[in-house]
């Protein structure tokens, strides 16, 4: 017979979990594995809500396992560490993103890829290498493998950077990877979300112009005033449309619901790059004529390496690029979760989990 959660593991465990497809959550007592003799274990402090986690929780890209306890932007302090751990002491600062697994021997882990591992182990709601179902930092303490463990740095806040682990790599990696980090290049980003915000930041930062492109007149002053952007965009609106037509290098698109492509795509110059790291639950209308007659790029990026997420926190806190977070509690997660649906945050929830969450 299979063991419960709270019984399969040694180490006791306590967080909020949904049962169910309705994305409801409640207080969850579960376990943790014991620290292995590569395993980092640490209490968690804070933990970011990302939109993954109301997808997930909803079932909406069709693979989650329930009970499911959400949260993959995970920042703490280290509690105890297995006896051929390296590069981590007790009373660290670390945290852990969207992965705790991989195959580690194939071409994508050898370039330091994980992230396009085929044997991938997401941070929760996925089979972790002992059978047991992974869970994340909606949760009072966590166990993972020091290799994807990411080292803190001291002047870089915890409890606000958290979604750097999720938002920030998503948006920093196709930047550099697509060379989209040059001064002086055009660079466009689609949607001011938790996304968004942080493309527009990195993108500063690599000293770039950016153009915000959004369905929102009202985000405007936001854009401009509050995160540096040079040039808003109304995408519903065709004369501002058609006037900056063939003026951007590449566009990020962090919209996770169904929009037109050749809108954007008639903005990229030719042989622009339009990459999609949004994750829309219904397929787009895939544009090939605008791509044809401008050899434009139509791509997509998930996340970074573990190499490539230690870079960016490093650069996060060296040009001190911060998401903008609000804090809640625990308990309002269930609130949190509806007003994320209806983009009601500016522009990342961030649960303080150590003042929160407390065992039942």
């Amino acid at each position: 017979m299979a063991k419960s959660p709270e019984t399969e593991h040694p180490v006791k465990a306590f967080g909020w979990a949904a049962r169910d497809t309705s994305g409801v959550f409640s207080p969850f007592k579960f376990s943790r594995r014991n620290t292995g003799e590569h395993d980092v274990q640490f209490k968690v402090l804070y933990c970011g809500v990302c939109h993954s986690d109301l997808h997930m929780v909803k079932n909406e890209w069709g693979f989650t396992q329930y009970p499911i306890v959400p949260g993959h932007e995970i920042v703490g302090v280290v509690t105890e560490v297995g006896s051929k751990v390296e590069k981590f002491k007790i009373g660290d600062k670390v945290g852990v993103g969207c992965l705790v697994g991989s195959c580690r021997q194939c071409d994508q882990c050898s370039n330091d890829l994980e992230n396009y591992c085929p044997k991938q182990i997401l941070t929760y709601s996925m089979p972790y290498v002992d059978g047991t179902i992974t869970y994340g930092g909606y949760s009072d303490l966590m166990v993972a493998d020091e290799h994807f463990v990411i080292r803190w740095p001291e002047n870089l806040p915890l409890d606000i950077g958290a979604p750097l682990l999720c938002a920030g790599i998503t948006t920093y990696s196709p930047l550099r990877y697509f060379g989209l980090d040059k001064p002086g290049m055009n660079v466009g980003v689609v949607g001011l979300g938790g996304l968004g915000h942080l493309g527009v930041k990195f993108a500063k930062a690599f000293g770039t112009k950016v153009t915000v492109i959004s369905t929102s007149l009202s985000k405007k002053e936001e854009a401009i005033g509050k995160l540096g952007a040079d040039e808003f965009l109304v995408s519903s609106d065709p004369e501002q449309m058609q006037a900056a037509a063939g003026t951007l290098d590449g566009i990020i698109d962090t919209v996770s619901a169904k929009h037109p492509l050749v809108p954007l795509l008639g903005l990229l110059k030719a042989h622009g790059k339009l990459i999609m790291v949004g994750a829309p639950e219904k397929p787009l209308e895939l544009p090939v004529f605008p791509m044809i007659v401008g050899r434009k790029t139509i791509a997509g990026s998930a996340i970074g390496g573990l190499k490539e997420t230690q870079e960016m926190i490093d650069f996060a806190a060296k040009h001190n690029i911060l998401p903008d977070v609000e804090m809640i509690p625990i308990d309002y997660v269930n609130t949190a979760m509806e007003r994320l649906l209806k983009s009601d945050v500016k522009y990342r929830f961030v649960i303080d989990v150590e003042k929160s969450l407390k065992a039942e």
